[in-house]
């Protein structure tokens, strides 16, 4: 095994390979990493980490996908919570490399290995993230008109319809992927609607290829232990991906409300003195187990549906 860890910029990308004393510097562009992942294939079973940079890291993620290589993405937190622990307080592109090549040959078989999402996934992905830019700069235009002058409001009132015609447009595109590619079984229980299925589907590849613990700790839903000696702490939930665990949150707010058997759950634990925030993240993580268990029936017949 050959450990590797990838420091992404904006412009260039920093790799420390393991055995190796220098780190190497390409460009963050679509050829030096074709040239870097044919550099990579050829390493004795390469695990390569990398830490996730605002988007900048989803090019090489998906192009060590494509070429069949270990790669995981890691938190910055994560990183720096490593990098505090192996006792090296200096930062530089660099040195966030070798750190990140230290954790994967260290750690590689803890991380969790990403899974790239297929190319309707990432065009749903891109739409849904200019959709959330266009939402807020909606909602930042309809503050602003409360106090502009009738002169200036009238300027204001054509930037806000603009920005509802492109919204509009960016929901036809998003359904017109959600009715291609998303089955029906998906979208059955109240509360999951079209945001949350492009949410959970562009969002979380792995949704139906992992276990419900799994899943429940990728998305941040799972309850962490805080318990040491003879105390018992109070469980938490932390981490995870914030964009889906939003969506899964408005989903479940609807679910308890108008789902019969989501309803009933919401009730029964309530009447079991939790508290109403409680009953609610297990509302959360019990529906987004059966949506974990229909996306892995739906992989599983369309593995069995013969080309």
């Amino acid at each position: 095994m050959t450990a590797v860890g990838i420091d992404v910029g904006k412009a260039s990308l920093d790799v420390a390979i393991e055995g190796r004393p220098a780190v190497m510097r390409v460009a963050n562009s679509t050829a030096a990493i074709r040239k870097l992942v044919r550099k990579l294939a050829d390493l004795d079973q390469a695990r390569i980490v990398v830490e996730a940079t605002g988007g900048y890291e989803e090019p090489l993620l998906e192009a060590c996908c494509d070429a069949g290589l270990w790669v995981a993405r890691v938190n910055p937190r994560q990183a720096r919570n490593f990098a505090r622990a192996a006792g090296d307080m200096a930062k530089t592109d660099a040195i966030d490399a070798r750190l990140l090549c230290l954790m994967a040959g260290m750690f590689a078989d803890r991380l969790q290995r990403h899974q790239a999402p297929l190319p309707w996934q990432r065009e749903l992905r891109d739409w849904l993230r200019r959709r959330g830019q266009v939402v807020t700069a909606l909602q930042a235009h309809r503050q602003q008109m409360a106090m502009c002058p009738p002169s200036i409001r009238t300027l204001a009132a054509k930037t806000v319809a603009a920005l509802r015609r492109e919204l509009a447009a960016i929901d036809r595109q998003m359904q017109a992927l959600l009715d291609a590619h998303a089955t029906p079984a998906l979208g059955s229980c109240k509360g999951l609607g079209p945001i949350f299925q492009a949410t959970s589907l562009a969002l979380l590849p792995e949704l139906g290829a992992l276990s419900r613990r799994q899943i429940a700790r990728l998305v941040g839903v799972a309850p962490m232990n805080r318990d040491s000696g003879q105390s018992s702490g109070v469980r938490r939930i932390r981490g995870g991906r914030a964009p889906v665990r939003v969506a899964l949150y408005m989903a479940t707010l609807s679910a308890v409300r108008w789902d019969e058997t989501m309803k009933a759950h919401y009730k029964q634990l309530r009447a079991r003195g939790k508290l109403a925030k409680v009953a609610l993240v297990a509302c959360m993580r019990k529906l987004l187990t059966i949506v974990n268990a229909r996306r892995r029936d739906e992989l599983r017949m369309e593995a069995a549906v013969p080309i």
